[in-house]
């Protein structure tokens, strides 16, 4: 197995990392695995800038192939925020709750014909060498008006896919891979990896 490293201190999204690689020849190893602390400033415009950044600069800093991706909620309503501020949407050291509660006060008086939004995330593997791949995955839904489910995490509690009928949070995990943007990207990572026969990464 070809060790890959995830470029994040977020231990729910490494688990859903490893759920989604189940089956593949990559062994999927987060920062805290190694004992490393790397936090990579995300000041670029876009998702894909952020992901090709922190993948970039994790990688120069260990010499690993490092997956690394930006992902958040964009919401038609809002004019596509929180966008890619969805993790300090209430500010530097908010968390999911006060993230989801700021939301929630946005969207009061916007109907439900209106509450439309999408989950995006993309995803960079970058080599030492310099190379990389990158891939986008979307997830489309629309907001509740109140959070529902435990599980997940971020605005999993406030976000219905289309076509369920329960939050993002009320899935359970192998409901949530099928579906989910970071699946998406990751298994269209998969693919492409597979098309430009790249036997191991």
């Amino acid at each position: 197995m070809t060790k890959l490293l995830i470029a994040s201190n977020n231990k729910a999204k490494i688990e859903e990392f490893r759920e989604i690689f189940k089956g593949y020849r990559y062994n999927v190893v987060s920062m805290d695995d190694i004992g490393l602390t790397i936090n990579v400033e995300e000041d670029q415009p876009d998702f894909a800038g952020n992901s090709f950044k922190k993948a970039k600069e994790v990688s120069a800093k260990t010499g690993e192939i490092v997956l690394a991706d930006d992902s958040g909620l964009e919401v038609e309503a809002l004019n596509g925020q929180p966008g890619v501020f969805s993790s300090r949407f209430a500010g530097e050291k908010a968390n999911d709750t006060d993230n989801n509660n700021k939301l929630l006060s946005l969207m009061m008086n916007v109907p439900d014909k209106k509450r439309r939004a999408r989950f995006r995330c993309v995803i960079t593997i970058f080599w030492p060498d310099g190379t990389y791949l990158q891939t986008e995955g979307t997830c489309p839904g629309k907001i509740a008006f109140k959070p529902v489910g435990e599980g997940g995490f971020g605005y999993d509690p406030l976000f219905l896919p289309t076509g369920l009928n329960k939050s993002m949070a009320e899935l359970t995990a192998d409901e949530k891979n099928k579906i989910s943007h970071r699946a998406i990207a990751t298994k269209a990572m998969v693919e492409l990896l597979s098309k430009k026969k790249v036997e191991e990464i």
